[in-house]
Parts: C-alpha cells; structure tokens; sequence
C-alpha cells in the first residue's frame, strides 16, 4: 500500500468508528431510552472533532499532489469532505451546546403528557400527537376534532424558550463559521445555493399557483365550516380516508411492500434493516431512517451497510394503516439508496454533507408515488374479501381533490419560510416567534384561524433537518421530472424492474456528485419546475386521460410472482424487543410480525 492508500484505510477505519458509535446511541435514544442521551451527546462531539480537524484536511491536500488517477479522486472527496467541516475550537464548543439543548428539548418531548380533554366527559384522554393527527382527519364529531387540534396547539408551544435559545445558538454557530445566519449555512453548505437562488424557485411557484387558494373559498359554499383548520382534513378527505382504510391494512403491509420492491428490482446488496414500526410513548414521533453501518471495503472487498427506519403507526386507528405502508415505501426508499452505494470512501455514504437532503429526498419520495399510484393500487392494495381497490373510489377522490392539487408544495414552503424569518429575524423573542409561525400559516393555508403548525414540526428541533425542510420541495421537483422520464421511455414505473436497475446506477455514485449533477444523470435533463406545474395546473380532463392511458398500459404488464428478494436480513422490532426477522425468509418474517401486530392493541377512536 502507498502512504495515500494507508492514510485512506485509516481516514475510514476512524471515522465509521465514530459514526457507528453515535448512530447507535442516537437510536436508543429516539427509541425514547434517554438514559443515553449523555453518552449520545459525547459519541457526537467526538464525530464532530474529527471532521473539523484541520490536520486530517492538510495531510489530504499534501497526499493528493503525488497520488495515481483513482486515489486522487478517493482523496479529493475527503477534502470537499473535511472542507465542508472546518470548524474553529470555539465553533465546536457552541456546537456541543446545541446538541446537548436539543437532546434536552427531545427528552422534554418524549416525556411529555399528551391528550386532549374529551368534549363530552369534560376527562382528559391520553392520546399521543400522532393519534390525534389522525383523529383530527377522521373523527366525524367536530367537537372531538377541534379538541385535538387545541391540544396539538399547545403542545406546539411546550418548549418555545429552549427553542428561541437554540436559535439563537444555531446563528452564533453558523456566523463564527462566516454565514449571515443558520439556514443561509444550510441551503449553502448542503445544496450549494444561496437563500435568495431558493426562494426565487419557491416564489415563482407559489405566484403561479395561489389562484388555487380561491378554490377553497368556492369550496367552502358547499362545505360549511371547510376552513376551520380541525375542519378542513375532515371534510375533504375524512370520508375518504375511511373508505380506503380497508384496502391498507397495516398486518398486510410488510408483504405488499416486499413484493412491490421485488417487482421494481429493488436490491439491497446484502445489507440489513432493522424496522421499529408502532408509537409508544417516549418514541420520536416522526418517521426517519438512518444508517448506523455504512457500507465500506476492507481488503478491496465491499462490506454492506445497515439501516434502520421507524414510525408512528398506531395499529388498528382508520388511517394509520396508511401513513405505515407509506414510510415502508418513504424510508424503504432512503435504505435502498445508500446501501447500494459502491463508493470505498465511508464519507460520501452516509446522510450527511456532502450528501444533499435534497437527492436524498427524491428517492424516498419518488417511492411515495409509486404508492400513491393508482397502477400500484390497482395491483395491490386489496380488502380482507381480496376485493381490489376500486377505481370509483379513485376517481372520486381525484375529482374532490383536484382544485386544490396546485397548492401541494405549500406546506413545505410554510415551513421553510417560517425557518428563513425565524433564523433572519435581529430581535427574535417568543411572541415573535408566535407571530411568525401564525403570520406564515395564514399565507400559505386558506383557514379561518391562524395555527402554531409550524412549531409542531418535529423537523425544526433537530440539527440535521432544521432549516433543511426547503429539500423535500426540491426533490418533489426532481420526482416530478424522473417520472416524466421513465413514463416517456418505457410507459409505466410499478413492477418495472428497468425503474429498480436504472435508479441503482446513481445509487451507486453514494454522493460523490451535488443535487443538480445528479438530477441531470437521472433525467438527462437540468432540475425546473416546469414538470411539477404542468402536472399539478393540468385540466381534470387532462389528468383522467392521463390516469386511463396509465390503467390501459398497466393492464398488460404481467403481475410478478414468487418469493419476496430484496437480498437484505431484516429485523422486525419493538423498542428493545425483536418480534420477527427474515432468516428463514420474508414471507416467514411478514406472517409472524403480522401474528404479533394482531395481539396488540386497537385503537377505535
């Protein structure tokens, strides 16, 4: 081995250590074992050292000079790498600070009380937020509904003063290191443009589809009370929502989703998930995937990763169902990605920097189309009569909800731009903090109350996806644009293993290219809007052209079948408790998770 080869080898032995110790404290500790969040906080800083060491970048720069072709290009990725960390003594200190505050603000959310006070009893109920977001969608009795929503009010403000000081460390943070504020380092250092170049995209988006805002108020004639915030979830898709129950049965998930990628030749190279699926209390209450061992080569051999993803399904709640087959395809779809990595430089195989949340997000939520397809649905999602989905009901929801289509990315933009004003604002205190949260609920939502939903966004209180919520907009754009792609090539993306093998290809790449680079590679075209507006503004006649097109050409493709392959060992589990694994196979795995699912208990409100 050549000295560049050996300090290589050594970059990647310390660093995977580091990142292995920290990934697995920090899913302890979301599990909601915060008996580690001490151990969690120290195992960070030390992550965080070695990635500001300006020795480690030195040596790099000094070792490239001489080095043949391929180890030159392996060193300079640690050199953006270490570039992109460089951080003074003083800037780590304030970084340790932030962490410990927000480890202490997610204990404070883990361990809070939540519930609302029942309308009728006048009782408190326990009811996690996350059952009451549901509730709030379904339940037929407003006065329930709007209980729920002043609950999840309140909450949203449990831990603004620990916030405001967050913020106000995060800034100090980022202008140590040379930045106007927080979210000017983030868009800068993850997606390499300025706020003004993003919020230029979001801008001209919003303008040409708010005229959609004055179909709320059309819609409200013929639904009284529709833009009441606990109101509006309720009567656009309550009915809906329960209809559709049937067909997403959460015992059923885990079989469709294995088969489903199967079918899309989806490969996760031997690695192994480990999946924590159901709420319970001191559990973070939002789905996230991460990945505590990172695919890496020892001897010249690839060493697969693992990765372990959760959420907040509450088994047997009418709509819960749903949102658990979507993070099996949400979080499934950010597991397959950097598994797949071939990159033997552990720094460009992992979520963070240089990696943009931006590409991250469009392989997750390119899966949630697929999902939210009606050519997967037709295929699928089926009731305990294995009646298949019906394309009425498809149809009729398309129909209800097609006014309002043009505002879909709103509610990423509301948070982003509630962060850039919170981050922006010279004087911030509590009640402006309020404001602005209510002040961008009421520009981006058409409600007849203003809302705190801002501050209830589990994103804003963690370091990696505070002021980063701008990358799900920017990835909705890129899946708009991929899908238009695969559609124009082969004609249809579910149970197209041609889809699988050519989002592989840039799986591979780990992120050794930026979010734009990649969204060209993919789709041979540069990252625009213009796909998503013309998809979201097209006439209803239009969209049901394109939907009977979509069925016609899916009516020919011959469903697959055989066992579930997805080359992976994964691992069903409950806090600390492994319910099932696939050892002896998935479908054995699948049938004894679903066992478990059924002895726990059912939520009817």
């Amino acid at each position: 081995m050549t000295e560049a080869e050996k300090y290589l080898y050594f970059l990647n032995k310390k660093y995977h250590k580091l990142h292995k110790t920290y990934e697995e404290l920090f899913w302890q500790s979301y599990m909601g074992d915060h008996r580690v969040d001490k151990r969690k906080d120290i195992a960070l800083a030390k992550r965080d050292s070695f990635r500001a060491n300006s020795a480690y970048l030195a040596q790099v720069n000094k070792l490239i000079r001489n080095s043949e072709r391929e180890t030159r290009r392996r060193l300079g990725l640690w050199v953006r790498f270490f570039e992109m960390y460089q951080t003074p003594r003083t800037t780590l200190e304030t970084k340790k600070k932030i962490d410990e505050l927000e480890s202490k603000i997610n204990r404070a959310r883990s361990n809070r009380k939540e519930g609302y006070i029942d309308p009728k009893t006048k009782k408190f109920v326990s009811a996690s937020s996350v059952q009451m977001s549901v509730i709030i969608g379904t339940n037929p009795d407003e006065n329930v509904r709007k209980a729920c929503f002043v609950a999840k009010e309140k909450l949203a403000t449990g831990q603004l003063e620990e916030y405001l000081q967050l913020i106000k460390l995060r800034n100090r943070y980022a202008k140590q290191l040379g930045y106007s504020d927080f979210y000017d380092f983030k868009v800068r250092r993850e997606d390499g443009m300025t706020k003004q170049e993003l919020f230029k995209i979001f801008d001209s988006i919003y303008k040409k589809t708010k005229y959609a805002k004055k179909n709320i108020l059309k819609l409200e004639k013929k639904n009284p009370g529709l833009r009441k915030p606990w109101n509006f979830g309720y009567i656009m898709s309550g009915n809906f929502t329960k209809e559709e129950d049937q067909y997403f049965q959460f015992d059923e998930a885990l079989m469709r989703w294995g088969k489903s990628f199967t079918a899309l030749g989806i490969d996760f190279r031997g690695g192994s998930l480990k999946l924590d699926l159901l709420d319970r209390k001191g559990k973070w209450n939002n789905g996230f995937c991460h990945w505590p061992e990172l695919v890496r080569y020892e001897n010249n051999k690839r060493i697969p990763g693992t990765s372990n993803f959760t959420c907040n399904v509450v088994f047997g709640q009418v709509g819960s169902g749903d949102d658990g087959y979507n993070t099996l395809f949400h979080e499934g779809g950010h597991a397959a990605h950097l598994l797949n990595s071939d990159e033997q430089d552990v720094c460009v195989n992992h979520e963070y920097a240089p990696m943009s949340m931006s590409w991250a997000e469009t392989q997750s939520m390119f899966m949630d189309t697929l999902f939210g397809s009606y050519e997967w649905l037709m295929r699928y999602a089926r009731n305990k009569r294995n009646k298949s989905y019906p394309l009425s009901l498809y149809k009729k929801i398309l129909k209800k909800h097609h006014l309002l289509r043009p505002l879909g990315l709103n509610s990423i933009i509301f948070v982003s731009n509630f962060e850039r004003e919170i981050y922006e604002h010279k004087n911030l205190s509590i009640e402006t903090i309020k404001t602005i949260a209510k002040r961008n609920f009421r520009k981006y939502f058409e409600r007849s109350e203003d809302s705190f939903a801002a501050l209830g966004t589990p994103h804003i209180y963690s370091w990696e996806s505070s002021a980063s919520y701008h990358g799900y907009g920017l990835a909705l754009l890129a899946v708009h644009q991929w899908r238009e792609y695969f559609y124009n090539k082969y004609g249809y993306i579910v149970d197209n293993p041609n889809v699988g093998h050519e989002m592989t290809k840039v799986w591979k790449l780990g992120s050794t290219k930026t979010f734009y680079e990649f969204v060209m590679l993919a789709t041979g075209k540069k990252l625009s809007a213009d796909t998503y507006i013309k998809n979201v503004t097209a006439s209803l006649g239009t969209t049901m052209k394109r939907l009977q097109k979509r069925i016609k050409v899916m009516n020919k493709i011959k469903s697959v079948s055989g066992k579930v392959k997805l080359n992976v060992q994964v691992h069903m589990t409950h806090g600390k408790r492994e319910v099932s694994n696939s050892t002896k196979s998935f479908e054995n795995m699948a049938i004894k998770y679903k066992k478990w699912l059924q002895t726990q208990k059912i939520i009817t409100k």
